[in-house]
């Protein structure tokens, strides 16, 4: 088969489409021949050298995909050769085919095609697992997305509108603010010139926002914990503003409030296994039934990898970039 590797780290043209050996599906695992991937962060990373994949997954980058069941593993049930799948990877979905483990599995959502699929095992898998299962937000409360049109923000834009949470979101600018509009955001935040504590706290009556959804990291933290409500929740996905930063442990106190940092990739097999049954039992049949969709901008050759890094890098997009597998239907 063929994949995109990197023999050396660097810029996007460090992305390579190289033959190499095909991936033997291990017990309890599945062979996924790949219809398409996607562009995340942390693919960015992994290709400047500074997010290693985990011990045993693969090499390539790419943590989703789509595609169809190309060979079962030793011990694998439930499935079929042919079955249209989507999966959350460890590594991998840069590539025709991948090895993925039976519990990551999930089935194309109805009325979805098998392409456009491949923009939502990352994304439902990190809002849920982090805005519902960890924050556990409710009805009625109000969920600060930062970062609300990217491929996470706009997930969980739609998923908090889904269980009647009010949603107030952070772009940078206004056409990225409308697009958020249109997904269900009531609050809009321009962050390159409005302050999102004051904001937030204006738009609440001064109560602030009940969970955060946090990518930038050390260069907000203070920020956030002025933006919580009492009992509020700090969840934090990313470090896009650095990894070191000072809290207010009283400030942190007096709201009785929580932080948390979760990633996705590391963990072992039946967390991820967890959160899939639950991203499969609560968000798709919110998207069979037509309430929330993928957001994608464009799709780009899988073999052109290297552009739809520049493309994340530039910071244009709105939701998720695709990239789609030689001979994908």
């Amino acid at each position: 088969m063929h994949a995109i590797t990197i023999p050396e780290p660097g810029g996007p043209e460090a992305l390579v489409w190289a033959e190499v050996p095909d991936p033997v599906p291990a017990e309890g695992e599945v062979l996924v021949e790949v219809a398409a991937g996607a562009v995340n962060r942390a693919d960015l990373l992994q290709r400047q050298g500074f997010y290693d994949p985990p011990p045993g997954a693969s090499p390539y980058p790419g943590l989703e995909c789509s595609g169809r069941i190309a060979a079962l593993g030793p011990g694998v049930s439930g499935w079929a050769v042919g079955d249209e799948v989507c999966a959350l990877l460890a590594g991998g979905g840069y590539a025709e085919k991948v090895a993925v483990p039976v519990g990551q599995l999930l089935p194309v959502p109805a009325g979805l095609d098998l392409v456009t699929a491949a923009a939502l095992p990352e994304v439902t898998a990190t809002v849920w697992s982090n805005v519902f299962m960890v924050a556990h937000l409710r009805p009625g409360e109000t969920l600060l997305v930062h970062g609300g049109a990217s491929g996470i923000g706009t997930m969980a834009i739609q998923l908090a509108k889904a269980v009647g949470a009010r949603v107030a979101v952070t772009a940078g600018g206004p056409e990225k603010l409308a697009r958020c509009a249109e997904l269900g955001a009531d609050i809009l935040i321009n962050y390159r010139e409005q302050d999102f504590v004051e904001e937030i706290r204006t738009a609440t009556d001064a109560e602030g926002a009940d969970v955060i959804l946090d990518i930038m990291g050390a260069k907000y933290l203070d920020r956030n914990i002025r933006a919580l409500a009492v009992n509020g929740r700090l969840a934090v996905i990313g470090l896009q503003g650095g990894v070191k930063g000072e809290l207010n442990l009283g400030a942190l106190l007096a709201k009785r409030a929580a932080v948390t940092a979760t990633s996705l990739r590391g963990r072992p097999l039946s967390e991820k296994a967890a959160i899939v049954a639950a991203v499969t039992e609560h968000v798709w049949p919110l998207i069979g039934g037509g309430r929330v969709r993928p957001v994608v901008d464009r799709t780009i050759p899988l073999q052109d990898a290297a552009e739809g890094h520049r493309v994340l890098e530039a910071g244009a997009h709105v939701g998720k970039v695709l990239l789609v597998a030689p001979g994908a239907a």
